[in-house]
């Protein structure tokens, strides 16, 4: 078989070797894993009012996730932060003359902190970076020593 004899039955969450806490494993679903009943209690809540939908480091390929695409009302503005253009058949469109789907191409740090800089966050990032993960830390520091 293809199963890994050393692999744990069950799956337990990554704790923080600072300060204990779980980090990875919580805030993740795994494929045909359950969404949180979060989810679904603040989408109903929350798409009807939104005006900018931010999609992240996605295939767009999984339901429920990319059924948002097409929940958030149509004058909301869909910007997808991705190493390659998808949703196209979601009905995101980012032909020249589309007027609410933008497409930034990149890695998800590098493009979030663009993002960040352009809105001008860039100082509240620094307060706190300490208490982002290593990689974005080291990004956040070289773009604030430009």
């Amino acid at each position: 078989t293809s199963e890994d004899a050393e692999a744990p039955m069950e799956s337990t969450p990554i704790t923080c070797k600072a300060c204990g806490e779980p980090t990875v494993k919580p805030t993740i679903v795994l494929f045909r894993g359950s969404m949180p009943k979060e989810f679904h209690t603040l989408t109903s809540e929350d798409l009807p009012e939104c005006d900018l939908l931010i999609v992240i480091g996605t295939s767009l390929s999984v339901a429920p996730a990319n059924s948002l695409v097409y929940r958030v009302p149509p004058t909301a503005l869909r910007m997808v932060m991705n190493n390659e253009r998808v949703g196209r058949r979601l009905g995101i469109d980012y032909g020249e003359h589309s007027v609410r789907d933008v497409f930034a191409h990149g890695h998800s740090d590098e493009t979030c902190l663009d993002l960040a800089e352009k809105m001008g966050w860039l100082d509240d990032l620094a307060a706190i970076v300490e208490e982002l993960p290593e990689s974005s830390a080291r990004l956040l520091r070289e773009r604030l020593a430009r």
